[in-house]
């Protein structure tokens, strides 16, 4: 009767532990978020976004490419962010293991000197001689060991996005660099026949001033601005180093030059397609790191809040002992003890109070640190977009502006050479010509890097 009343409390001792330990850890449900008007001036419900596409289909040209395939495999950032992912890794299988009991083995010699008490007389030394085993057991009742795998597994995950977010700035660094230095040679090439340009023009005033049509100040004011032209090339080519050095790194490599093709070369990809805003949890790195962040943070609540309740543990051994080799495997020598214990906080100096007050406070931190990676994000594709449409703006405005200075440059030479214009006229003509095909190189370059930007924003290029 004793026996199974004694039964009937464990089980029903049993069930109400259970029972309490479901409100102790709470389940973890993604936070509450707001991605209406996240992209400023973009309202389709099409749910097809570039950021879907690998990177080899947004970026056509083969040469950029390969980079970008170098990149990827010898970044040293991203070399880096691979440890950080194993070293999570072996932390969340420790964690796995942390519901599993302790097993160890133990062996040992003792060589003793006795008083006559000790030895009643008998002996005055012993020498003992043992080995066993000894095990113990935490029981998960309050699902602290459970929280902190999960914790453990957000941690790894968030590890992970982390360093999709690292391939992500990669690609869209050695993009961005590829197309600048892209834009550097074009506008290099620009300034160079410009430069010739003007030997043709100085030749040319100085034959009006043999024809006595200019004075010998427009033949100095022209040889000024071929001079002023050619002064830009050195930067020009400082530039182009300076950005092939920046790429090389980015390459993992020391500085050299870099293989590349044309800025005329280059496409774009035809269609701009957002997505949704709510995609970006799903597409872009960063904004699954910060959410992974939060439910690390959310799992340690539970952590800190089961430390306020009892441990449960179950410990046992089983050991041979004797004092002599030659009985030591004789059954009188095993010994073997098996208990539980139960440890209840009571009074530990606020410790368990403070450190839920700063789990907590670290949860609803890392749950503003989501919110506002995600309006980041939404700034950024926003931006990117608004600069697209800049840079296609510009340049249909430059093409006109292009034609009309052409002219000038054209009509002002005749009327030179046929005394109805002034060479201040045809300086500024050339002049005006040479800033607008440079800011047309830079309206490519704009939409070039707008379109990487808005890959990179919207999640692209760790698929």
């Amino acid at each position: 009767m004793n026996t199974t009343l004694l039964k009937n409390i464990l089980v029903v001792s049993l069930v109400v532990l259970v029972l309490a330990s479901c409100k102790v850890s709470q389940p973890y449900q993604s936070p509450e978020i707001r991605t209406q008007g996240l992209f400023r001036d973009a309202s389709s419900n099409d749910t097809n976004s570039m950021a879907s596409l690998p990177w080899n289909e947004v970026f056509s040209d083969t040469v950029l490419q390969r980079l970008i395939t170098e990149g990827i495999a010898q970044n040293l950032d991203l070399q880096v962010a691979y440890t950080r992912i194993r070293q999570s890794q072996a932390y969340y299988e420790q964690s796995r293991a942390a519901l599993l009991p302790a097993l160890y083995a133990n062996a040992g010699v003792t060589d003793s000197k006795l008083s006559n008490a000790q030895g009643f007389g008998i002996r005055s030394n012993a020498t003992q001689f043992q080995i066993g085993v000894s095990s113990s057991w935490e029981i998960d009742v309050w699902g602290k060991l459970s929280s902190s795998k999960r914790a453990s597994l957000a941690n790894l995950m968030q590890t992970e996005a982390a360093t999709r977010a690292i391939q992500t700035s990669i690609v869209s660094g050695i993009a961005n660099y590829y197309n600048t230095l892209l834009a550097l040679d074009k506008q290099l090439a620009i300034t160079e026949q410009t430069v010739r340009n003007w030997d043709t023009t100085v030749h040319t005033m100085r034959a009006l001033k043999q024809a006595a049509i200019v004075t010998e100040a427009a033949v100095v004011q022209s040889e000024a601005q071929r001079y002023a032209a050619e002064v830009t090339i050195p930067d020009l080519q400082q530039r182009i180093k300076e950005t092939e050095n920046a790429l090389s790194i980015l390459l993992g490599n020391p500085p050299a030059a870099i293989n590349r093709s044309r800025l005329d070369d280059q496409s774009t990809v035809d269609l701009l397609q957002t997505g949704v805003p709510a995609q970006l949890l799903a597409n872009r790195p960063d904004v699954q790191q910060a959410e992974l962040a939060y439910r690390n943070a959310f799992e340690l609540t539970n952590v800190a809040r089961s430390a306020f309740y009892p441990a449960l543990t179950i410990n046992g051994s089983a050991s041979l002992t004797s004092l002599s080799l030659g009985s030591f495997l004789n059954p009188s020598s095993l010994a073997s003890a098996i208990g539980a214990g139960l440890t209840q906080p009571i009074f530990n100096k606020r410790l368990n109070r403070t450190n839920l007050i700063i789990a907590q406070q670290q949860q609803q931190a890392t749950l503003f640190d989501f919110r506002n990676t995600l309006l980041v994000a939404g700034r950024e594709v926003s931006d990117a977009l608004s600069l697209h449409a800049t840079a296609l703006q510009k340049m249909n405005v430059r093409s006109l502006q292009l034609i009309a200075l052409q002219r000038s440059v054209e009509y002002t030479q005749e009327l030179l050479r046929n005394g109805f214009a002034n060479y201040n006229e045809v300086i500024t003509a050339r002049q005006s010509l040479l800033a607008a095909e440079l800011g047309r190189v830079n309206d490519k370059l704009l939409q070039l890097q707008a379109t990487v930007d808005l890959y990179r924003s919207l999640g692209g290029g760790w698929k």
